[in-house]
């Protein structure tokens, strides 16, 4: 009878034995799955051109592009840096450059990140570490601190909303000098 517990004791042993030496090698390529978080595509070296009406209102460059619409909140992000170009009704370009980007597909807004500098064609210069663009009504907004200079402007602050043309804008408490035409 004591033979008896010993072989199946033996045999529980070699169970266990295999399943621990087969479940410590999940490294094999062929067992490893797909994660839900790995972007859906990746892409080197893209360009995408906006237009509306056969005319070009952006162009977006960036050395790397991670799409990530398989996830619920869909995105994608640059994470290599990124340079878009607006064009007025003119056609007269504007200038905008970050070191990280992440586009919000459902809500159209863009997220720069990372020594943002945006260069109008008018000549309007703005830094700042972090900048939201909302494509739907072409509008900036940040609360990070910022750096703006034009013809008219050389100031700083913290918080901005303003439109692409920075002919409207919002901030917080204002450093810097700003021209002011007396009535």
């Amino acid at each position: 009878m004591k033979v008896y517990n010993f072989k199946y004791q033996f045999l529980y042993l070699a169970l266990i034995i295999n399943f621990a030496y087969s479940c410590s090698n999940w490294e094999k390529p062929e067992l490893k799955r797909s994660s839900v978080i790995d972007p859906l595509a990746t892409s080197f070296q893209i360009r995408m051109v906006y237009t509306d009406s056969l005319k070009i209102n952006s162009i977006l460059t960036a050395p790397k592009h991670e799409d990530y619409k398989n996830l619920f909140f869909k995105y994608s992000i640059f994470p290599d840096g990124l340079k878009l170009v607006f064009y007025d009704s003119f056609g007269c370009p504007s200038t905008v450059e970050a070191d990280y980007g992440t586009i919000y597909k459902d809500t159209s807004i863009l997220d720069l990140v990372g020594n943002v500098k945006i260069l109008s064609s008018e000549g309007d210069y703005l830094e700042t570490s972090q900048l939201y663009w909302d494509a739907e009504s072409d509008w900036f907004f940040t609360n990070k601190n910022f750096k703006f200079w034009n013809s008219d402007y050389d100031v700083s602050a913290k918080r901005l909303d303003a439109n692409k043309q920075f002919t409207k804008f919002n901030t917080g408490r204002l450093t810097g000098t700003v021209s002011v035409q007396e009535k």
